[in-house]
C-alpha cells in the first residue's frame, strides 16, 4: 500500500508539473501570436484555441488530482486497520505507534499529522486548492476572452470572467468537501479511536 501511495502521488505530480508548464507555455504563445498579428485578425480565434485547450486539460488534471487524494485517504485507512490487527496480536506494540491504531475519521486525521491536529494550513496549501486556483483563473480566462471577442465590451469580458472563475473554484471546493463528507458517512469503521492523539 506504501508503494501504490508514493506511485498515485508521483503520478499526480507530474500530472500537475505537465499542466503548469502547459500553462506557461501557453500564456507565452498567446503573448507572441498577439505581436506577430499586432492582436488582429486571426488572433482572437487561435487564443481562445489555446485557452480553451487549457480549459480542458486543466479539468482532467483536477479530476485526478481530486480521485488520487481520495485514493490516498483510502491507503491511510486501510493501514490504520492493518495496525488494528497488529494491536489485537500483540497490544504492547500499540505504545510505539505514532501513527492511529483506528480506522475512522479522527484515526485518519491523526496518522496525517501526528504531532498536532491538522489545521487550515493544510487545506489552504494543498495541490488540490492549488489546482483549483490555476484552473478558476485560466476557465475565467477563457470565459472572458470569448465575451470580449463575441460583445467587444471590456466590462462584460471582466463581469463574465470573474463570474465563471469564482463558480468554478466555489463549485471545486463544493464538491471535494461533499465527496469527503459522505465517504465517511457511508464509512463504517473496524475500530473507532479511543480519544485524540495525546500529541493533539
Amino acid at each position: 500500500m506504501l508503494a501504490a501511495r508514493g506511485t498515485a502521488q508521483s503520478e499526480v505530480l507530474t500530472r500537475i508539473t505537465i499542466y503548469l508548464t502547459l500553462v506557461s507555455a501557453g500564456l507565452v504563445t498567446i503573448g507572441l501570436l498577439g505581436q506577430a498579428s499586432g492582436f488582429q485578425g486571426w488572433f482572437a480565434a487561435s487564443a481562445l484555441s489555446i485557452l480553451g485547450f487549457l480549459s480542458l486539460i486543466g479539468v482532467l488534471t483536477q479530476i485526478r488530482v481530486m480521485n488520487v487524494g481520495e485514493e490516498d485517504m483510502m491507503y491511510v485507512v486501510a493501514m490504520n486497520r492493518l495496525r488494528v490487527a497488529y494491536n489485537d496480536l500483540d497490544p504492547v506494540v500499540a505504545h510505539y505507534f505514532l501513527a492511529a491504531s483506528s480506522d475512522d475519521r479522527e484515526g485518519m486525521e491523526r496518522t496525517y499529522s501526528f504531532l498536532r491536529r491538522r489545521s487550515a494550513s493544510h487545506l489552504i496549501g494543498s495541490s488540490n486548492t492549488l489546482m483549483m486556483v490555476v484552473n478558476a483563473v485560466v476557465v475565467g480566462l477563457t470565459a472572458g476572452s470569448l465575451t470580449a471577442v463575441t460583445t467587444g465590451s471590456l466590462a462584460a469580458s471582466i463581469a463574465v470572467g470573474t463570474a465563471v472563475g469564482v463558480l468554478l473554484f466555489g463549485g471545486s471546493f463544493w464538491y471535494s468537501v461533499a465527496t469527503f463528507l459522505s465517504t465517511w458517512r457511508r464509512y463504517e469503521p473496524l475500530r473507532r479511536s479511543p480519544g485524540p492523539s495525546p500529541n493533539w
